[in-house]
């Protein structure tokens, strides 16, 4: 039973409607103090939180609207959660925010500290709700797979080998048919799309089968389904995608398509053979959650015009550069979106198409049939484009055709993988590039990044001292007197854990005659980066940071993606 300290009973006796005879008969009743005397109709929950949280300075949360943090759920087990009558909810470094019922048990914090070697913030919740929301997240959605079930035994299943693609609809759960694997593969895809999740991760463990989803950009566990579901899942999955549902030993890729609210959203689907049976990864590819339209995809006017002015040019290049992840493809199809018009030819080439945009030719990169970036890019300059956006620069002869399409006339636009703006310009360079060349071809230069956004619905403001402010990069103008924002460690309804959403950070550097200069006298990325500041150039930190002014991110966030300009 969870300790309830003298300091609860000190609050309840001085509110005057719970009596010491009344606490002596629900302390001698064998159950949860606190859950006697709300069912006795004395006070309610809330006033009993506020009651609480008012003398603890403790705040309340609602339990029914948090989804903890997996890293948090990783600090105590199941079993620890109900001996102690706490929930993890947030974990940042080593610091834990914990869901209790009794703020003033200090043994209890004691406790919590050791165990988990954090330091621990408490907030206040009803221990029913704690029990409630513990049985919640350890069932993992078990429950509703098993409710989907049925009693129908999973040993001998027999996977559909009609699989019409384009007829599937996940939102009616496969309700004509009774295969269990059809109706779990339905509704991981409908709670994904309802997540608004942009990947799926599909694992085998040694019990049973563990589901992901990967929401703004962080990997959350949804559901454990039996693990005698495996083969089947797999399965009725590459027969979704046309695979071989034979091949067991070797990776394979595919794609299909699923109607949802009444549009069609593409999926690609990688398996990959591992320890235990297969992996299968789906990346969601939903054109209407996807901005075409640069001016609202809310980055700095700086950084807007730069970009801007590269994709309106007649000729040369726009690189976007960042990891995998970034919005890089996003961005170059919302400038393509910009520019094209009946009276130009724009051509694509794309390992995959991600995307189908109307009027626009898109060539899928097909390396088993010979059809390579570079081989795709020499048949496109025979086609009259006006406008080529090469999905990927990824070797020195696929740079060498897009330099030579730039210098000719034509307007390319294509992605790479580098750090920030200006090492965009050595890593050309150092692929074999003439410094002459990269400075005659490229237009403009873009880092790009993704991070979370706060929900706007349960932020909280944060003081931090000057200090802190001035070390991250804000000016000493900015700085005075400025009120961050962080997210409220249990989150609400709208929001996962306080974040809602991702928005883009760009760093653009634009080639000015000093720059390209500099190109050419063989210049490295760290003088060329000091140039482009002294000409204004807006950084990814810099852009993070006035995000965090705005109140549309936290600090926190700003620092993970970015490093503190030099």
């Amino acid at each position: 039973m969870v300790r309830v300290s003298g300091k609860i009973r000190q609050i309840l006796l001085g509110s005057g409607k719970v009596s010491e005879e009344a606490w002596t008969a629900a302390v001698d009743s064998g159950r949860p103090v606190i859950e006697d005397l709300l069912e006795s109709g004395v006070f309610d929950e809330d006033e009993l939180l506020s009651a609480l949280g008012s003398v603890s300075n403790v705040p309340p949360v609602d339990l029914s609207n948090c989804m903890p943090e997996a890293r948090a759920l990783e600090v105590f087990d199941k079993e620890a959660c109900i001996k102690f009558g706490v929930l993890p909810l947030v974990r940042n470094g080593d610091s834990l925010t914990i869901a209790v019922s009794d703020p003033f048990d200090v043994l209890l914090l004691d406790d919590l500290k050791m165990l988990s070697n954090c330091r621990v913030r408490m907030v206040l919740s009803h221990p029913s709700a704690i029990r409630a929301a513990i049985e919640s997240i350890w069932d993992d959605g078990s429950a509703a797979v098993e409710e989907l079930l049925g009693d129908v035994q999973t040993d001998d299943i027999e996977v559909s080998q009609q699989a019409e693609v384009e007829d599937l609809d996940v939102a009616s759960l496969a309700e004509g048919d009774d295969v269990p694997a059809v109706k779990l593969v339905n509704l991981v895809l409908l709670r994904a799309l309802k997540e608004r999740a942009s990947d799926i991760h599909i694992e085998v463990e040694e019990q049973s089968l563990r589901v992901r989803y990967r929401v703004d950009g962080r990997l959350v566990e949804v559901m454990r389904p039996p693990k005698s579901l495996a083969p089947s899942v797999i399965s009725r999955l590459k027969i979704l995608a046309d695979l071989d549902i034979a091949e067991r030993q070797g990776p394979q890729d595919g794609k299909f398509q699923i109607r949802y609210e009444g549009r069609g959203i593409d999926l690609r689907l990688s398996t990959l053979p591992v320890v235990g049976g297969e992996k299968a990864v789906m990346r969601i590819l939903d054109a209407a959650g996807v901005a075409m339209e640069l001016d609202a995809m809310g980055f700095e006017e700086r950084c807007l015009q730069d970009i801007t002015d590269a994709s309106d040019a007649a000729h040369g290049m726009l690189l976007v550069t960042g990891p995998t992840g970034s919005g890089k493809s996003t961005t170059l199809y919302s400038c393509v979106k910009t520019i094209s018009t009946p009276e130009i030819n724009v051509v694509t080439v794309e390992d995959p198409v991600e995307y189908r945009m109307d009027g626009i030719n898109q060539v899928p990169v097909n390396p088993k049939r010979g059809l390579t970036f570079a081989g795709a890019l020499r048949s496109i300059l025979r086609q009259d484009p006006d406008v080529v956006l090469v999905g990927e620069i990824r070797d020195k002869e696929t740079a060498e055709i897009a330099v030579k399409a730039a210098l000719t006339g034509h307007m390319v636009l294509s992605t790479l993988h580098t750090n920030d703006a200006p090492s965009t310009i050595t890593r050309m360079i150092d692929m074999g590039i003439d410094p002459f060349l990269v400075s005659s071809s490229v237009n403009c230069v873009a880092a790009q990044r993704l991070i979370r956004r706060l929900c706007p619905s349960c932020k909280v403001p944060d003081e931090l001292p000057i200090e802190e402010l001035l070390a991250v990069g804000f000016r000493p103008d900015e700085a005075e007197g400025l009120v961050v924002h962080r997210p409220r460690a249990e989150g609400c309804s709208r929001c996962s854990a306080g974040y809602r959403g991702r928005l883009p950070l760009l760093e653009t550097m634009s080639m000015s005659r000093e720059l390209r200069r500099m190109v050419v006298d063989g210049k490295g990325a760290a003088e060329l980066k000091e140039r482009a500041l002294e000409e204004g150039m807006v950084t990814l930190r810099r852009a993070g940071l006035l995000n965090v002014i705005r109140g549309l991110t936290s600090l926190e966030e700003v620092l993970r993606v970015t490093t503190l300009d030099r």
